[in-house]
């Protein structure tokens, strides 16, 4: 019996010193528990508001993290604004040059009628004289009322019928011209409004292009000198650059389905047999230019990231022409995050070649090209050091060294 009174205040002993530190918990954090309500439902609720705080903090971070803009996205967001407003710039630029061509052509006319209609002016003037004599003289009246023979009344009224319709003449044709060079007035002064709001709308997209431009080189700039974004960066053109292979990879396994045929040799190429392949060190240079950046690994200098450049940069200036380096079939054209404005050639037999960072791009998917044409421009688009092109040679989906396959300069 007295062991059983001991158990029962143990147990009390126990749920008390619970109930107290669960009190104490609570009062810790803050949380007083309601008068009427038992600690074991208080810690219930503590714990559902605080899970509840738990789900919103994830919510945010969530939320946070999906609007978080990789720097590859904002600097391709830029560069096809970019690109964009460019166009748009040359468009405005084509509209101004038509209305000023329009503004001067108009001129020559206007000055044009404004010398007949000073001739013609002259003319009614001596005209209007002449009438005016005549009258001071009494006029033509005397000479139709005159006892003068039939015949020279009517030479006489058929001399005044002629006057009449001279001046009538004369009062058209300067009528005519006043509204000729009216309607050219008018259409000069809509012309000359027309150039003024086109070169407001230049003003303010050139305005746009700066700021942009000035994005994009605030951007580039702590990428190259801030290790956090350079590292960022340095990782997302690595998902690129893995991207692409399985890109290419894709493009190999759909052109073996299509069994496509290699285009026809072309005059001056290798004969049949040796192809692409055969080529090594005497493929042409796409455009003209250094390496700056060459195939391999790479050590960045300043912060020691290890990278692999699948190809080779060639600096250029930026709107020179891009050829091709062998015939082939165009399997790709467009925007590849990473590489700007891209394009990819089939050589047949597994090779590839590559043209990225180029300003516009002047085939289309589809389009069998010959040795040397051109297939756009230099560009910096995508690029992360200015106006260049990258180039690359891809053997069955597996980049190789252009330097080995262009020809040698002296």
């Amino acid at each position: 019996m007295a062991r059983r009174s001991i158990g029962i205040w143990t147990v009390l002993i126990a749920l008390q010193l619970g109930v107290e530190l669960v009190l104490g918990s609570g009062r810790a954090l803050g949380q007083q528990p309601r008068k009427d309500e038992p600690a074991v439902q208080a810690e219930q609720r503590k714990l559902k508001e605080t899970e509840k705080r738990l789900r919103e903090e994830r919510e945010k971070a969530a939320e946070a993290k999906k609007k978080e803009t990789s720097l590859l996205a904002e600097l391709e967001e830029i560069d096809r604004r970019l690109t964009d407003k460019q166009r748009e710039l040359a468009r405005l630029d084509a509209r101004i040059q038509r209305a000023q061509a329009d503004v001067l052509a108009l001129r020559g006319e206007i000055q044009k009628l404004e010398g007949s209609r000073a001739g013609q002016e002259g003319l009614l003037a001596r005209r209007l004289r002449t009438i005016y004599k005549i009258n001071a003289q009494g006029g033509a009246l005397p000479v139709l009322l005159s006892d003068e023979d039939p015949a020279t009344r009517a030479a006489v009224i058929r001399q005044l019928g002629s006057l009449a319709a001279l001046d009538a003449r004369l009062i058209q044709e300067y009528r005519v011209t006043s509204e000729r060079l009216g309607d050219r007035k008018q259409r000069e002064e809509a012309r000359q409004n027309e150039l003024a709001t086109l070169r407001a709308d230049v003003t303010r997209e050139q305005a746009e292009v700066d700021r942009d431009a000035g994005r994009r080189r605030t951007l580039l700039a702590r990428v190259r000198d801030e290790r956090a974004y350079h590292e960022r960066m340095v990782g997302e053109l690595t998902e690129a650059s893995r991207r692409l292979e399985a890109f290419i990879h894709e493009l190999q396994a759909r052109q073996k389905r299509l069994a496509r045929v290699p285009p026809p040799r072309v005059p001056g190429e290798a004969p049949p047999g040796i192809g692409f392949a055969g080529a090594r060190g005497r493929l042409p240079w796409p455009t003209d230019g250094r390496i700056v950046a060459a195939y391999g690994a790479q050590v960045h200098p300043r912060f020691g990231t290890r990278t692999f450049r699948s190809g080779v940069d060639i600096e250029a200036s930026e709107g020179m022409d891009v050829g091709a380096v062998w015939s082939g079939h165009v399997v790709y054209t467009g925007w590849f995050k990473g590489y700007g404005n891209l394009v990819i050639l089939d050589h047949a037999h597994d090779y590839y070649t590559l043209y990225a960072h180029m300003a516009d791009i002047q085939v289309k998917e589809g389009d069998d090209v010959r040795q040397g044409q051109r297939i756009g421009t230099v560009g910096d688009t995508g690029s992360l050091e200015g106006p260049r092109l990258y180039f690359e040679v891809r053997y069955q989906g597996k980049p190789q060294d252009p330097a080995e396959w262009l020809r040698q300069r002296g």
